[in-house]
């Protein structure tokens, strides 16, 4: 609602004021203020997911969360990556967060993966094609089970055409 250095003024003086608090270049948040006493910061900041969520809002993109960052969002692996990655129909991109941490989304060409209507399925058959065909271990299966009963039958028989044959055939075992 104004000129580029407007806007850039504009949010330079709430981040002074502390009623915005800058996460990376353009993207801001309202601070929430820490209750924690063991936690020394003032503000508590957003997660990788509200952050990546937010971004894909904005941009009207679609995001699915892949690699590590998707077995360690799901419990299938203690590995927490520095760098959270997410494939889009958006364009590719890194964003600094933090110290040392960011978010990387990957562009994908394949509609498929980000077409389902179950975003925890969508984010379950992303966790197994990292872990890949016949490398499933038995305790993945038991977590994969857990997860797959908050999936309503609805949910599953919209989205079972777009899984990979090899995925679908572990969720008609279940």
């Amino acid at each position: 609602m104004g000129t580029p250095d407007a806007i850039r003024l504009a949010l330079g003086k709430l981040q002074k004021l502390g009623l915005l608090i800058r996460v990376a270049h353009g993207i801001y948040y309202y601070p929430k203020i820490n209750r924690n006493k063991y936690i020394k910061s003032k503000y508590l900041s957003p997660s990788i997911d509200e952050i990546a969520y937010g971004i894909a809002k904005r941009d009207k993109i679609r995001i699915v969360p892949t690699g590590a960052y998707a077995l360690n969002a799901l419990g299938l692996s203690t590995q927490v990556p520095a760098n959270a990655v997410f494939i889009t129909d958006g364009a590719p991109r890194r964003i600094a967060v933090g110290k040392g941490m960011g978010i990387l989304f990957k562009h994908t060409s394949e509609a498929r993966s980000l077409a389902y209507k179950s975003k925890l399925l969508m984010l379950i058959v992303s966790a197994l094609r990292e872990i890949g065909e016949g490398k499933i271990m038995p305790q993945q299966l038991e977590i994969i089970k857990e997860h797959f009963s908050h999936i309503t039958k609805q949910e599953f028989e919209t989205d079972l055409q777009l899984m990979p044959l090899w995925v679908r055939k572990i969720f008609l075992s279940l």
